[in-house]
């Protein structure tokens, strides 16, 4: 009885959270205007990708994929788009870093690339440390974006192998509640690929969708780089 409890309290507060997102209709309106604007009136978007080893393109034994992981999956989909636009992908993300880390350098490596949309991608490290923590380095990324007028994005976790991220109390799951929070907050918005890796993982598939124990592979990329191109769709 406790579990259901719990989980409809869960399902509750997520409804009521994807009820004040950013609406992925609208949200980037100004900058998907920028996009299908021609040259000579047209200028350079900066997407900046900021977080640990699956955005900087790390797959299995240390190799980086870049051009095979989700950042520039998504430059792909864009320029199928928007043939006429100039679209920099700047990746800020280091291998093994959490968003403790991120945060202190948040100011002098990431905001000086002038982003027109920030994506942060740190819960597949964060589990490691204080979660309130946690919460206040990303509350500080997100302020200091949008004090700029900065449009972000936040995303929710990639799997990890060793986790069941199909169960309701897995260590992910806190980070994923907390990031869907934080955007409702903000009204920002939310790139939940957590939630179609979930669906993966219970029909059995997740390996056909990883590189390494916690690093996805192209197939895996295109889930997350599907979520995020919905904002720009």
């Amino acid at each position: 009885m406790k579990k259901l409890f719990m989980i409809l309290a869960i399902l509750a507060t997520t409804h009521l959270q994807a009820q004040k997102v950013a609406d992925s209709a609208n949200y980037l309106d100004t900058i998907k205007q920028e996009l299908v604007t021609q040259w000579p009136k047209n200028r350079t978007i900066n997407l900046v990708f900021h977080g640990h080893s699956v955005p900087a393109g790390f797959w299995h034994n240390h190799e980086v994929h870049t051009l095979e992981s989700y950042p520039h999956l998504v430059l792909e989909k864009l320029k199928e788009k928007y043939p006429y636009a100039v679209i920099n992908v700047i990746v800020t993300a280091i291998g093994g870093e959490n968003s403790l880390k991120g945060q202190k350098r948040f100011e002098t490596e990431v905001l000086p690339h002038k982003p027109d949309v920030l994506l942060i991608d740190y819960a597949l490290n964060d589990r490691f440390s204080d979660l309130g923590l946690v919460k206040e380095a990303w509350e500080k990324m997100v302020k200091a974006a949008l004090e700029k007028g900065i449009k972000v994005i936040l995303l929710t976790p990639s799997p990890d192998q060793r986790i069941d991220i199909s169960a309701i109390d897995n260590p992910l799951q806190p980070h994923v509640e907390h990031i869907r929070s934080l955007a409702a907050k903000y009204q920002i918005g939310l790139a939940d690929p957590y939630l179609p890796f979930q669906n993966i993982v219970r029909q059995g598939d997740l390996k056909a969708y990883m590189s390494h124990v916690n690093h996805p592979n192209k197939q895996g990329h295109e889930v997350i780089a599907k979520e995020i191109f919905k904002w720009f769709d």
